[in-house]
Order: C-alpha cells, then sequence, then structure tokens
C-alpha cells in the first residue's frame, strides 16, 4: 500500500499525539497554521573578503516552501523564522498546483518583526487569504552573508590551508540564518537543493541522492521528512573514498588517505548492528565528512552525511564511539525527534543508551562500562560546577521565551537520560525484552516529533505489568520526578563490568599521588596494553587527585610519552588540564599547541577554564592563546571563552 508520509492510514488510527499540541517558544513561526510539504534551495555560493560590500562572500538564491494550509478558516499571512543576517529581496506566491494553466503567479509585500537575540519573524502577507487545505508555494529571493547559521572559513582555517571553506550548522536554531523556515523540531519535511559553487569546488549535502550537474553544480534530493535542523551544507576543496557497501569519508585532500585508513571497513559494522537492534537503517548512506579544524564539535548527525571533527583521525581506531554514537542518531533523534529542545534528552539520552548497547554487542561490557563511568564523571564533574540545583539539570529544561536553547546545552541531557532509559529497562529486567520495545519505539513514532509523554504511555502500553504495578509512580523514582527534578539521578546502571579495567587505572592513580611514588610497582603495570578509555579514565583520577606532589607530575610525563606527547585528542586535553592544576609552567606550550590544532568546544572550553582557574602565569596562557587562536574559532566558542576570561562580576 502506498502510504502518503508521515501521516498514513496507521497513524491517523492511533491515539494523536502529544507533541501535536507542543508549544515550541524558540520559533516565531506559524508552524501550526501551515504544513510544509516540501523545501527547494538554489543557492550559488561565492567565496570573497567577509561582507558587507560588492563581492564579498554568500549565498545567494531562492528557497522555495511548499506548504499547505491548516487552518479551518484559512489565513492572510504566513510568518517563517529569519535573521536578521538573510536578506529577502523579494517574494511570490504561486497558487493552483504547478503545471495548472490557471496557475497564478503574484509577488506579495512582506516585512520583518523582531523576535529575540538570535531571530526574526518573516512575516508574508497573502492579498487575498489562503482557504482551509489549500496548496501553495512561496518563492523567496534571498541573500547571506556574514551571519551565525553559515560559518566561513579562510584558508588558514582549514587542514590544506590553501582554500577557502564554509558549512552550516541548524542545531539548535541556526538554521533560519540559512535560509527562511519553520525552524522547529516539531514540523518535518523533504527537501531539494541546486547548488552552483566556484571552479574547484565540491558541494555535500545532508540528502539521500547527491549529482553532479555540469562542471560547477550539485543537486540534492532528501526523500525522507526531516526536521529544519538536520538540513546542511558544506563546500570546499573536498575529495571523497569509498569505505563500505553504503559509505565514503570526505574530507580535504590531505586527509583523505587518513580517513580512509581509520575508517575503511568499520562503519558498515556499526550500521549492521543497530540495525539489528533498533530496525532497518532508512537513510539509504551513510558517509563522513572530516570537517577543517575549527569545526566546534565532535560530530552532527546530519543524515546521509554526519559532520565530524578531524579530531577523529587519531590514527588508532580509538575514538570510534563518537561515530557509534552519530550512527545512533539514525535512529533516536533523526527518526524520531523531540519536538522542541525543552526535551532534548529525547535525543540524547536514547542516543547514548543506543550507543553503548552497540558497543556492548562489538567491544564488550568491560569496555562500555569504562566508556559510560567516563561519562558519568563528566556529569558529576558539570552538576559540581552549575549546583545540583541548578534547573538546568532537569531532564525536561524550561525553555524561556528569548533563551537560546543552545545556551542551555550541557552533559545532563546525554548522561541523565541515559540512566533514565537505563532505569526503564532495569524496571522490565530482560535485555531483550528491552531491545525489542526500543525498535517497537522507533517503528511507532518513525518521522513523527514526539514529547516525553508519548514515549512513556507508548512504554507503559508496551509492558502493561508494568503498568499495572503503577512503575511511573514508585516513591523516589517517579516519571515526574525523573523528568521534572534537577540533580543527581536517583537510577545509576550498574557499571561494574568495568572493574576489571578501573580498578588497575584507580591503583595507578593512588601510586602516583604518593609524595615518593613507588617506582618499581608502577613500572610493574603494562599500560601500553590499555585502550584509549582506560587511559582516559586514569588521567582522570590523576586530575582529581591533583594538584599530585611536587615533582610527580614532570615523572609522570617523562614515564609515560605515550600520554604526555599523545597526539589523540581525548588523552591531549586530559594530559592539558593535569599540566594546568598542577601549574607544569614547562609544558604549557602543549595547551596553546592542542588549542591552535582544533577548535571543539568540548575540549576549548575545559581547557580555558582551567586556565582562567590557575596561576598568574596560566591566566596570562589562556589571554595570549585566544588572541592567537580567536580568528580560526567558531563564533559561539569564541563568545563562550569570551565569557570565561571576563573578569568576575563584569
Amino acid at each position: 500500500m502506498e502510504s502518503s508520509g508521515p501521516s498514513s492510514c496507521h497513524s491517523a488510527a492511533r491515539r494523536p499525539l502529544h507533541s501535536a499540541q507542543a508549544v515550541d517558544v524558540a520559533s516565531a513561526s506559524s508552524f501550526r497554521a501551515f504544513e510544509i510539504l516540501h523545501l527547494h534551495l538554489d543557492l550559488r555560493a561565492e567565496f570573497g573578503p567577509p561582507g558587507p560590500g560588492p563581492g564579498s562572500r554568500g549565498l545567494n538564491g531562492k528557497a522555495t516552501l511548499e506548504l499547505r494550509c491548516l487552518l479551518p478558516e484559512g489565513a492572510s499571512e504566513l510568518r517563517l523564522d529569519s535573521h536578521s543576517c538573510l536578506e529577502v529581496m523579494a517574494a511570490t506566491l504561486l497558487r493552483g498546483q504547478p503545471g495548472d494553466q490557471q496557475q497564478l503567479t503574484e509577488p506579495v509585500p512582506f516585512h520583518t518583526q523582531p523576535f529575540s537575540h538570535y531571530g526574526q519573524a518573516l512575516c508574508v502577507v497573502f492579498p487575498k487569504p489562503c482557504c482551509a487545505a489549500e496548496r501553495f508555494r512561496l518563492e523567496l529571493t534571498y541573500r547571506v552573508g556574514e551571519g551565525p547559521g553559515v560559518c566561513w572559513l579562510a584558508p588558514e582555517q582549514t587542514a590544506g590551508k590553501k582554500k577557502p571553506f564554509v558549512y552550516t550548522q541548524g542545531q539548535a536554531v541556526l538554521n533560519r540564518a540559512f535560509f527562511p523556515c519553520f525552524d522547529t523540531p516539531a514540523v518535518k519535511c523533504t527537501y531539494s537543493a541546486l547548488v552552483e559553487v566556484p571552479d574547484g569546488f565540491t558541494a555535500v549535502m545532508s540528502a539521500s541522492t547527491w549529482e553532479r550537474r555540469g562542471p560547477n553544480k550539485f543537486f540534492f534530493q532528501m526523500s525522507q521528512p526531516i526536521p529544519s535542523y538536520l538540513i546542511a551544507l558544506a563546500i570546499g576543496d573536498l575529495a571523497s573514498a569509498e569505505v563500505g557497501p553504503r559509505s565514503r569519508v570526505w574530507a580535504e585532500p590531505c586527509l583523505i588517505e587518513a580517513a580512509k585508513e581509520e575508517y575503511n571497513g568499520v562503519i558498515e559494522e556499526f550500521l549492521a548492528t543497530g540495525e539489528k537492534l533498533f530496525g532497518p537503517y532508512v537513510w539509504g548512506r551513510y558517509d563522513l565528512l572530516f570537517m577543517p579544524p575549527s569545526f566546534p564539535f565532535g560530530g552532527m548527525e546530519n543524515p546521509c552525511l554526519t559532520f565530524v571533527t578531524p579530531c577523529l583521525l587519531a590514527g588508532d581506531r580509538s575514538l570510534a564511539d563518537v561515530i557509534i554514537h552519530e550512527i545512533s542518531h539514525s535512529w533516536f533523534g533523526n527518526l524520531v525527534t523531540n519536538a522542541n529542545w525543552g526535551e532534548f534528552w529525547l535525543n540524547e539520552g536514547f542516543t547514548m543508551y543506543a550507543q553503548r548497547r552497540i558497543s556492548t554487542i562489538l567491544f564488550g561490557a568491560a569496555y562500555t562500562c569504562l566508556e559510560a563511568a567516563t561519562g558519568r564523571a563528566l556529569l558529576r564533574q558539570h552538576m559540581d560546577v552549575s549546583g545540583e540545583e541548578n534547573p538546568l539539570n532537569k531532564l525536561r529544561v524550561k525553555i524561556e521565551p528569548g533563551v537560546d536553547p543552545d545556551d542551555t546545552y550541557n552533559e545532563t541531557p546525554y548522561e541523565k537520560g541515559y540512566c533514565f532509559v537505563s532505569y526503564l529497562a532495569h524496571l522490565v529486567g530482560d535485555q531483550e525484552q528491552f531491545d525489542k520495545f526500543l525498535k517497537a519505539y522507533v517503528d511507532e513514532f518513525k518521522f513523527q516529533s514526539i514529547l516525553a509523554e508519548d514515549f512513556l504511555e507508548f512504554y507503559l502500553e508496551y509492558f502493561p505489568e508494568l503498568k499495572k504495578k503503577g512503575v511511573d509512580s514508585i516513591p523516589g523514582f517517579e516519571f515526574n520526578r525523573w523528568l521534572n527534578t534537577p540533580g543527581w539521578p536517583p537510577y545509576l546502571p550498574d557499571l561494574s563490568p568495568g572493574d576489571s579495567l578501573m580498578k588497575p587505572a584507580e591503583e595507578l592513580a593512588e601510586l602516583w599521588a604518593a609524595s615518593e611514588p613507588d617506582m618499581q610497582a608502577i613500572e610493574a603495570v603494562a599500560i601500553s596494553t590499555w585502550k584509549t578509555y582506560q587511559l582516559v579514565y586514569f588521567l582522570d583520577k590523576i586530575l582529581q587527585k591533583s594538584p599530585l606532589p611536587p615533582g610527580n607530575v614532570k615523572k609522570l610525563g617523562e614515564t609515560y610519552p605515550k600520554i604526555s606527547n599523545a597526539q589523540n585528542a581525548e588523552l591531549r586535553l586530559r594530559w592539558g588540564q593535569i599540566i594546568l592544576k598542577n601549574d607544569h609552567q614547562e609544558e604549557f606550550w602543549k595547551v596553546k599547541d592542542f588549542l591552535q590544532s582544533q577548535g571543539k568546544q568540548k575540549y576549548t572550553l575545559p581547557l580555558y577554564h582551567a586556565m582562567m582557574g590557575g596561576s598568574e602565569m596560566a591566566r596570562t596562557l589562556a589571554k595570549e592563546t585566544f588572541a592567537a587562536t580567536a580568528s580560526q574559532l567558531h563564533s559561539n566558542v569564541v563568545n563562550y571563552v569570551q565569557q570565561i576570561l571576563a573578569p568576575k562580576g563584569s
């Protein structure tokens, strides 16, 4: 039977979703008054100096939205999310079906309205109101130059240092600064795009198909409905290499060999394991794009084409869990999506759980529990810094109007979310049953956006015996408490299978904390066989015990060059933190080196916090490093670092 997309008969027969009534305070658009059926972008990219002014860099062209009026009484205006950096030159309304003789094309008036510091409303006024269920197309001619959604990199910010690069980052609310849209995760649509680039450049997008049209044009089509934040574009000097039956890596030519080496043959195993657990992989291809070093995230799960940090090219296949995390988003986040950003844990808590299920099957329980222990330590650290009672430490965050959802970003939705999903698995008491439930959950809500209530009601219906037992209101573990009370998770999954890897790391850290380290005992521990996460766990313990007795850190670095001279970013971060916490000034240069080599937010901010919390020398290092690297960082990261560097109370 042919389905008419996400609103096929199956879901029509189902109870209505709570998310259908959900508000999204982060969108200025009338996304409940109109259904968006398809978006088409026709853009030309021009590299040049930063604008404004003639010849400056920008994307120019048209966005065409295919819409259907949902209001029974019709509507006389349409509101879209936009941004002051988008210059809309013209709006044209196309009424009647494409190809109809009587298709009307008319220019329509539009104006902007203030909304928040991260966006504005674009209001399009219909000369004659559109009627209920009427379908029409709106064509917007626009240009975008400098702005938060489209990130322009100068050649020196790339790995190859020869050609510029541009990419978009939509999550959470930045795509309104790329094209006018319903910028909310509550609604989904298919999209297509035609992108023209200068000679010698290649465009890639988060789309099912990639097609060269002539020497400088690329055509893309995404055949599955996705929320606006997952539409992504990158243009640069790019090469590609096949690494699996449905996967290739994209990277700058100078990185393509390393990328192929690191990921050849491994991605398919991750995908196949995910499919076994969570159901079919619906996106067709799974490709990876290695971003320039200034990319602020570990990965961004743009469908069909995950954007990842080049820090993952560790040369030892040790950071694959980031890829497994992004692959897991193919089911959790991209297929079943949080309906607003206050429910971000539905994307990330499930994805952490899914990632660790795949990892347990492929790498075993000990290794996975060790990785999860590292995650738990990050949550502990975050809650210590922010205060347990901080409202951001609820699973369901109340985002106030005017607050940028990105500013609520922290470890809680990931790791506390993981604990809640683990608790629900623990209530079921049978891993196979819970795996089967997750597959059913994905199938039930695929291509839709939901709230916690939709998920929890489905859970209790799927396990009627748990519903009968009233598991949603066990004192201390009430679902409501999980969602709405800040603080440490009421339940922690058992990570004891990781003890076999954690105990030796803890004992070794103890030895190094002694005022006279027992070198014989230390040398008896063969850390050469330790995997990255075991070393990371060891360094976390050293950091907790820091400052160590004088001279110990120097000795530690000399004993383990594999750590103190690591190329692996996770190790470089921890070693940098240890250097700073112990004020080991002769190695301060390593911190600066690391921060010059990449701009990932999760590595950059903790090191600036550590520098500013350190000695006078460390604070000077912070200011010098920032002066040297600010031009190569993402604008969000620049703002966050400036806040860290600002003297308190200013």
